[in-house]
């Protein structure tokens, strides 16, 4: 069973210098005053408190551990050494460039070397990295690089799809662009066939 206590770190000893929850508040104020608008109406009031609290859930993935998520696996799987693709895993994440949100998806997937993990642990991997600040080349990287450095698979492939809203709703305003990027690490990457057979099955 996933223990969630477990793969959460302590911020607060981890980040002495962070900020607490009063500044992060008054930041909000002073941003809705830098809109022009006037943080103490009604309407607005609460609003500091709840944009703080919707940041705590957007960035989650600070205060977890990828590498400890995979840590529980199976060996007893028969000899079974064929492809494994978790698919169409929905994430939202920001953009560290304009803290626009991300919405995707990302199909993951690996050739296991006598053991494997349970697949909603690909899952929390994924999330544990949307969960931040990112751009989408290295988030597909970190997902790949720690399936391949915990479970130490055959192969690994990583393909990400999403529409970053930096660019759909501001800046060039290109509503149906998407971005596609991928990682593939060991046969996924060296042998054509294994490659090909991701990609099908991926996509």
């Amino acid at each position: 069973m996933f223990d969630k206590a477990r793969c959460l770190k302590n911020i607060e000893a981890d980040r002495p210098d962070r900020p607490d929850r009063a500044d992060v508040e008054a930041a909000f104020r002073t941003i809705i005053r830098w809109t022009g608008d006037n943080p103490e109406r009604s309407g607005l009031i609460e609003t500091p408190a709840r944009a703080t609290r919707a940041l705590e859930e957007f960035f989650t993935g600070y205060a977890q551990d990828p590498a400890l998520i995979l840590r529980k696996t199976f060996d007893e799987i028969e000899g079974y050494d064929e492809m494994i693709v978790l698919r169409d895993i929905r994430f939202e994440s920001h953009c560290e460039h304009h803290m626009a949100p991300i919405l995707g998806r990302a199909w993951v997937g690996y050739v296991p070397s006598g053991r494997v993990v349970g697949i909603s642990k690909l899952a929390r991997v994924v999330e544990a990295y949307a969960k931040r600040l990112q751009i989408q080349e290295k988030m597909t990287a970190q997902i790949a690089n720690t399936i391949n450095d915990v479970l130490r698979p055959q192969g690994v492939g990583v393909i990400i799809k999403a529409a970053h809203q930096c660019m759909t709703t501001r800046g060039v305003h290109k509503p149906n662009a998407d971005l596609v990027t991928s990682r593939m690490l060991g046969c996924v990457r060296d042998n054509p066939l294994t490659r090909q057979e991701f990609m099908s099955l991926a996509v």
